[in-house]
């Protein structure tokens, strides 16, 4: 990317503020709907005016790496509701203390596909490419491509060194024995992400924090693009595989 392209991006994004982060703190604390209702201009203010500006400043960068991702800076298509749905949940809390974009694919052409996403909370970031949605089915297609070309993958798999790792749950009996190990921390996972997580919440206050995340989302993209060729496959015959 140009130094005047960097510009062009950062100009759209000025940064969060210390107020956004306290306000993310507060509501951990008071979780109320009337102490919300009564700061709710915080929210509009310095969580999601800077949000869609973030993701206006990200869309060309997104697009380039996948011309079918939802770039809309709208909750409900990039950005999370602060509201949670408790309906069928455990925690009961109303607000979340924590928010976050996401590119994926429309709804009309993704369901578990990777999902770039960027998260903050009061006192961490963190950013990457997550498949927290995908399906047993949609993980058993993605083993098989590390069986039918393991070399090939850890190639690609090469894009998450630092300052990304891989994280997720993993099964505790091995499905497959006797795996070269950097293909087994992979083909083990029931679900993962290749994530950032970082205590700096000073980059927040950036607008090179625009450059920072484009810059990530850009190294994670022969996984991304690896990870997207597992979706074509569900349209193949399993016999054909």
């Amino acid at each position: 990317m140009t130094r005047e392209q960097n510009k062009q991006m950062s100009a759209r994004f000025h940064g969060f503020a210390q107020e956004g982060l306290d306000f993310l703190q507060q509501v951990r604390i008071e979780n109320d709907k009337t102490w919300f209702d009564e700061h709710r201009f915080i929210y509009d203010r310095s969580l999601l005016a800077p949000f869609r500006a973030l993701v206006e400043a990200l869309a060309p960068v997104m697009l380039e790496l996948d011309p079918l991702l939802e770039t809309r800076p709208a909750i409900g298509k990039t950005l999370s509701r602060i509201h949670r749905d408790t309906r069928f949940s455990h925690d009961k809390t109303r607000y979340r203390s924590r928010m976050w974009l996401t590119f994926k694919r429309s709804a009309k052409n993704w369901t578990d596909a990777p999902v770039y996403f960027f998260e903050i909370s009061p006192d961490t970031l963190r950013y990457g490419l997550g498949y927290y949605s995908a399906s047993k089915a949609t993980m058993d297609l993605f083993r098989h491509t590390l069986k039918q070309r393991p070399t090939q993958f850890l190639e690609v798999a090469e894009c998450c060194r630092a300052p990304f790792e891989l994280v997720g749950e993993s099964y505790k009996r091995l499905l497959v024995k006797d795996l070269d190990p950097a293909i087994s921390t992979w083909y083990h996972r029931k679900t993962f992400a290749v994530m950032v997580t970082d205590t700096g919440v000073e980059k927040l206050f950036d607008a090179g924090l625009v450059n920072l995340l484009a810059d990530g989302f850009r190294q994670l993209e022969p996984l991304y693009q690896w990870l997207m060729k597992v979706e074509t496959m569900k349209q193949i015959d399993p016999a054909d595989l």
